[in-house]
């Protein structure tokens, strides 16, 4: 792996943990054994790291939406909620941390214009692959012809981010499985 890939992992983790406020490179430096002049032959500061990170973390995300989204094996409803599946076996690995963007969203969103539109466009990245897969749903009747996919997709979105923040409050899956449940039990309708 290479010196920039190991800053990059390091400081995945660490932010998931930490929040951006909290990540010192100090610790990112001790945690990987990198030196300090390597830091900013990569990055040209701690901003600049955090924004490299959340394409790191986005580059995981698209490859659990295709590997979610793409199977054609499966119904379309069924990759969308796979994809939250897989999302939430994912927090489990890491302790119910929760997602990457919401935690940064909620920590940078109102002092960072950089950030909030950085996450925000990750966030609409997410819900256009979504809402393709929601579409094929409805033409498939899964889902009624009035409903917007696009919306479903940014609901389905809002109400994940807040069932993250409350799994990671009570570092348990609970409210992950419920959120789930009761949207596609609603969409389905």
């Amino acid at each position: 792996m290479s010196t920039k890939d190991r800053l990059l992992e390091a400081g995945l983790a660490m932010l998931l943990k930490q929040g951006y406020n909290h990540l010192g490179i100090q610790a990112l430096l001790a945690e990987t054994g990198i030196p300090k002049g390597s830091f900013y032959h990569y990055f040209r500061s701690k901003e600049d790291f955090a924004l490299q990170v959340v394409d790191r973390y986005m580059q995981e995300v698209h490859q659990g939406l295709d590997m979610s989204l793409g199977n054609r094996a499966l119904p379309p409803l069924q990759r969308v909620r796979l994809f939250f599946e897989l999302s939430r076996e994912k927090y489990r690995s890491e302790g119910y941390l929760g997602c990457l963007l919401g935690g940064l969203g909620q920590e940078l969103s109102g002092v960072s214009d950089t950030f909030r539109h950085k996450i925000e466009g990750c966030f609409n990245l997410i819900a256009e692959r979504i809402t393709d897969c929601l579409e094929e749903a409805r033409q498939r009747g899964e889902l009624a012809a009035e409903q917007d996919p696009r919306q479903l997709a940014d609901r389905l979105l809002d109400c994940w981010e807040g069932a993250a923040l409350r799994s990671r409050l009570r570092r348990d899956p609970g409210p992950l499985g419920a959120m789930l449940d009761f949207y596609f039990s609603a969409a389905t309708r």
